[in-house]
């Protein structure tokens, strides 16, 4: 037993002794260092006893800036209602949908009126699975461990996205209103169907890639669908392929009653080529602007197209925003939305929170520096509606419509200051027609492509 003892005692000195040669590591020299950066002072001790019991957030809330600010816009887009996409990661659905859904309000003189989110969810949700599914048979032959089969696997589906999703799906299968298609417990919730989803798309995988021919594999792949269709059908519901709707104007008088297909209804009541009509830009001072870039596999339908945006300085990203704005025409917007939030006023606002000063220290990285640490990126998509001009015609601060119900932020709105708009934006989504010449010109380019795993694409929820 003493052996025993006294060889493990040299094994622990041994290692000790290596760990004490090996340059990087933290020593007892500089752990003496390090632990003197903390002295116990009056100032330390108060902070850490507040830390212990109280959020971050809440002690680093800048007292100075506590009023509402002004909610006054000299430019805003006539919209009705705010929409709920409860614990779904849809954003990019609803935004979308709401660009539409106040063309088609204003359009037709309505009261008011909602798309289906779970109409489009449901195909989005199929052709997702079509699309991993056919890209794990185009990467059969590449090794398990190579970047692609790797990424693939790792991200079988998700309900985030982004525009191309919304143009992609509405003009292949359409629209309805919600009533014809309502939400479902598991819409609302999403998080249990896509574990689920996500578990049977992965053991698919494995049998596609073992299939003896790729012939094999599109037949496999085809019965692995249907099993999938059968999910979805049981989760969201049967998408309709023929309904009656009713059109009233706002004083509620009936102007028509007809029968519709979701094709026929889309092209009646909005009739716009989503894939030809809108340009995405995105400001992202990590890359060169003035160049067309493309993301691999970020699309939501494999025939379908892959995310491509122009990137430009975020004042030329202005200049299209506001004359959209003036004309009354909504836009597709995204942006880190967790940064300098204050949930309860509603606003986003770099002066909000005051970490600096709780802290003692500086935070000091440009947007291209955080970009390239990963410290930001766009996390969530919203419909740009308002804009507030000062006697130059600048911009002072922006509005954005939410999905996360009439109580959230301000009436359902988020009102951010335009130096947080600067910082924190990312992605435009806006119609030809406010786009200047030398902007559209860059789109004939070969796009640059990125890989889908570059961290700054994921899907916006």
């Amino acid at each position: 037993m003493r052996k025993l003892f006294v060889t493990a005692m040299a094994l622990a000195l041994a290692i000790g002794a290596g760990a004490k040669e090996k340059e990087g590591g933290i020593d007892a020299k500089m752990m003496e260092q390090l632990r003197r950066g903390y002295t116990a002072s009056a100032e330390q001790k108060a902070i850490k006893n507040a830390l212990a019991s109280t959020s971050i957030a809440t002690l680093a809330t800048n007292s100075e800036n506590l009023a509402m600010c002004d909610t006054h816009f000299s430019h805003k887009v006539k919209t009705q209602g705010i929409t709920d996409q409860k614990s779904s990661g849809r954003c990019w659905l609803f935004t979308g949908l709401n660009v539409l859904r106040a063309k088609m309000i204003d359009t037709h003189k309505l009261a008011g009126m909602e798309f289906s989110q779970n109409y489009c969810s449901f195909y989005d949700l199929l052709e997702k699975s079509n699309l991993f599914l056919q890209a794990i048979i185009d990467t059969r032959a590449l090794p398990f461990d190579d970047r692609k089969v790797d990424w693939l696997l790792r991200n079988p589906i998700s309900d985030g996205g982004q525009f191309t999703g919304v143009s992609n799906l509405i003009m292949k299968y359409g629209v309805v209103p919600k009533e014809v298609m309502p939400e479902t417990f598991q819409s609302n919730n999403t998080r249990n169907m896509r574990t689920i989803l996500s578990l049977k798309l992965r053991e698919y995988a494995l049998a596609l890639r073992n299939a003896k021919s790729d012939k094999a594999a599109a037949s496999m792949k085809v019965d692995q669908l249907t099993e999938i269709y059968r999910i979805l059908v049981e989760c969201l519901g049967v998408p309709p392929t023929e309904f009656e709707w009713t059109h009233r104007n706002r004083q509620g008088e009936v102007v028509s009653t007809d029968k519709y297909t979701p094709k026929s209804f889309y092209d009646k009541f909005i009739g716009e080529d989503l894939e030809g009509n809108y340009i995405m830009v995105m400001n992202d001072p990590s890359r060169e602007y003035g160049k067309v870039y493309e993301i691999e596999y970020d699309r939501h339908v494999y025939d379908g197209e892959n995310w491509l945006y122009i990137n430009l300085p975020i004042e030329r990203i202005k200049e299209m925003a506001i004359a959209s704005i003036k004309d009354n025409t909504a836009m597709y917007f995204s942006c880190d939305v967790g940064k300098f939030f204050n949930r309860e006023k509603g606003t986003l606002d770099l002066a909000n929170f005051d970490y600096a000063s709780l802290f003692r220290t500086s935070f000091p990285m440009s947007k291209r520096e955080r970009v390239q640490t990963y410290a930001s990126g766009s996390s969530h998509a919203m419909t740009l509606i308002a804009v507030d001009l000062n006697d130059e015609g600048k911009p002072s601060k922006w509005m954005v419509e939410n999905s996360w119900g009439a109580k959230s932020g301000y009436k359902g709105n988020l009102i951010m200051t335009d130096e947080w708009f600067n910082e924190y934006m990312f992605r435009l989504v806006v119609e030809r027609k406010y786009v200047p010449e030398d902007i559209l010109k860059m789109l004939n380019q070969k796009p640059i492509m990125l890989p889908a795993w570059d961290p700054m694409f994921a899907p916006e929820e």
